[in-house]
């Protein structure tokens, strides 16, 4: 997932945090690690939005739609990043669905070729 609004919105986060490391220890991960999701070298990942959400309450919504609160202690956030997970684990699934079909499509393709030549 990379989003230019998203990693704004994780930039106010750091800021918030008073700098990449702080946050990092904050919630447990590497400064490098945030460092490459600011810069867009590394994509922002639902590890580091769950970690956002459950360990300092970001409000997924604000956090992923830029929508809402900032802020929120309601239970509902935790079941929308499980379902966020769920989805994105689904979406994986018919991506590598999709390539397999692909392959075997060209390997078909492949195949016809020799013998539409040889039939013009």
């Amino acid at each position: 997932m990379s989003d230019e609004a998203l990693v704004k919105r994780i930039k106010v986060i750091v800021k918030e945090h008073g700098g990449q490391l702080a946050l990092a220890n904050a919630i447990g991960v590497d400064q490098g690690f945030i460092s490459k999701v600011i810069n867009k070298k590394q994509d922002v990942s639902y590890y580091l939005i769950r970690k956002l959400c459950f360990q300092l309450k970001y409000s997924p919504e604000w956090l992923i739609l830029g929508t809402g609160e900032k802020k929120i202690n309601k239970p509902e956030s935790a079941k929308l990043i499980t379902e966020i997970q769920m989805m994105r684990t689904e979406l994986d699934i018919l991506h590598a669905r999709m390539r397999a079909y692909e392959l075997e499509m060209n390997e078909l393709k492949s195949q016809l070729q020799p013998q539409q030549q040889k039939a013009g």
